[in-house]
């Protein structure tokens, strides 16, 4: 079995507080000592391993899930560094300004917080592999619009990036234009909804298997194919971290293979 790490009050200089990041290391991490391994980050961390101090109902399971995946040689052993959220969860994960919800953005000082102070963290104390090939980002929800964002903004840190329910229609659809040409790098993504799942928790209706659809079409007219791109829509799937965790075998055994 891998341990659970979790560092409280992590610095975050940009935001101006402290998180809590939560570190898998699988049990082969200390078994080799002379190997590296690949890392995955995940957002809501707190919702992300079975662990006696996760949320206190459902969670992804992560930890379990990767162990079974490795057990079958069907991926590699992987770190998985997953960021508790905070209360202003909507504006830090929010890219851009979402007026029909009154969100306000404040995304840029969350992403500077990943690149420049917990990736270099995890990589000057861990043994890890460097490169966007090994180096992995997913979330869920909001969670999965700021992992694209992370993997569009810098596709030469993050190579793997994997969206459950993404909410690629926030702020009018601007991740469409934003992402707006190949980025001409090692790339893998992930993407995936229920087929009809829909939420309206700001105001207006967010229909995420239709959106999910629209935004893997939209990465395949930029040119990536479908080696590089995957799309689940998952019928009856609905927008929870139950469904997440059933769809996270096959997201992982995807993105991390």
């Amino acid at each position: 079995m891998g341990y659970v790490h979790i560092l409280r009050g992590f610095a975050s200089p940009h935001e101006g507080h402290s998180r809590t990041v939560r570190i898998y290391t699988p049990d082969t991490y200390d078994a080799s000592p002379d190997r590296s391994f690949p890392v995955l980050y995940m957002q809501d961390g707190q919702n992300v391993f079975a662990h006696p101090e996760s949320a206190l109902f459902d969670t992804w399971c992560a930890n379990l899930t990767l162990e079974r995946l490795v057990a079958e040689h069907q991926v590699e052993p992987w770190l998985i560094v997953a960021v508790d959220s905070t209360h202003d969860r909507l504006s830090e994960y929010s890219p851009w300004d979402e007026p029909r919800s009154n969100v306000a953005a404040r995304a840029e000082p969350y992403v500077r917080f990943m690149v420049e102070t917990l990736k270099p963290y995890i990589e000057r104390t861990y043994r890890v592999r460097k490169g966007p090939e090994w180096t992995a980002v997913m979330g869920a929800s909001l969670g999965g619009l700021i992992s694209l964002h992370l993997g569009q903004r810098h596709p030469a840190l993050f190579g793997r990036i994997g969206g459950l329910s993404p909410s690629v229609m926030w702020s009018w659809n601007r991740m469409f234009s934003e992402w707006s040409a190949h980025s001409r790098r090692w790339t893998r993504i992930y993407l995936d909804a229920g087929t009809t799942e829909t939420v309206d928790p700001v105001g207006y209706v967010m229909r995420y298997g239709e959106a999910t659809r629209d935004f893997h079409r939209h990465l395949q007219s930029l040119g990536y194919a479908d080696h590089e791109l995957r799309l689940v829509l998952e019928p009856g799937g609905e927008h929870h971290e139950r469904d997440w965790q059933r769809r996270l075998p096959e997201a992982m055994r995807w993105l991390l293979a």
